[in-house]
């Protein structure tokens, strides 16, 4: 399967996700582990646009995600610095994905320049991963009433 710039960016813009982890991690010297990861999952059925992704960036695993879905998956700085960001510079994604990207790209440049390792920066760098998935205020709302749930829940066991 042949895959040309264009497509990449209007699938990406649909299925991509632009994800960084910032794990608290107790054997890590700041207490942190940051692990900037981009995906695409799949159904099962159409693991070869996942192949196809692999192949087209040269990088990344295609490994299954959960049950019949499977996923591409890049988690290298160097392939985000080298490979990733350069291609959505030059060929920018056209929905929210855009501003998700270039949080994810700002981080990954951090990374770089070794701010994730720095006491006086981590956090900033763990700042603007809190904010890499752009949400509409619907969505804003239902976490906050999950969030709020939980909360309620936990207090109500807690004075049991």
């Amino acid at each position: 399967m042949n895959l040309e710039s264009q497509w990449v960016v209007g699938f990406v813009d649909g299925e991509g996700c632009w994800y960084v982890g910032c794990l608290k991690r107790a054997d890590m010297a700041l207490g942190y582990q940051i692990q900037p990861e981009f995906t695409v999952v799949q159904h099962e059925l159409d693991i070869q646009v996942l192949h196809a992704l692999k192949a087209f960036f040269k990088c990344g695993s295609v490994t299954r995600n959960h049950g019949d879905r499977w996923c591409w998956r890049v988690k290298n700085l160097e392939h985000f610095l080298t490979i990733i960001i350069p291609f959505f510079e030059q060929h920018p994604l056209k929905t929210k994905r855009r501003q998700e990207f270039l949080t994810f790209r700002d981080i990954c440049l951090k990374m770089k320049n070794k701010e994730h390792l720095n006491p006086e920066k981590i956090p900033d760098v763990i700042a603007l991963a809190n904010t890499l998935r752009v949400q509409t205020e619907k969505q804003k709302t239902r976490k906050l009433a999950a969030k709020s749930n939980r909360l309620a829940k936990d207090s109500t066991k807690s004075s049991n």
